[in-house]
């Protein structure tokens, strides 16, 4: 429950990333998935995602899904990305 709650807060918090090309997307339709990310040791969701949206444009992604955040102090993240 504590996950789901992290998950759709950042979904919500989170639309587009504009220092980055990938975009954050809530669904992936018509999307080729090329991967899955991981980031660590962010401070806040906002954070978190910034690191997954780097990490999504050094793979060469024009988009990215989170599909789970975890943490206390420290949060990680997973992501798929999207051509």
């Amino acid at each position: 429950m504590k996950a789901s709650l992290i998950i759709t807060l950042v979904m919500g918090l989170i639309s587009v990333n504009a220092a980055s090309a990938a975009q954050h997307v809530d669904q992936a339709e018509g999307k080729e998935k090329i991967g899955v990310i991981s980031a660590s040791d962010a401070y806040n969701l906002d954070e978190l995602s910034q690191a997954l949206s780097a990490k999504a444009d050094e793979k060469g992604a024009t988009s990215y899904k989170i599909l789970s955040a975890s943490g206390n102090n420290r949060l990680h993240g997973v992501a798929e990305i999207y051509k």
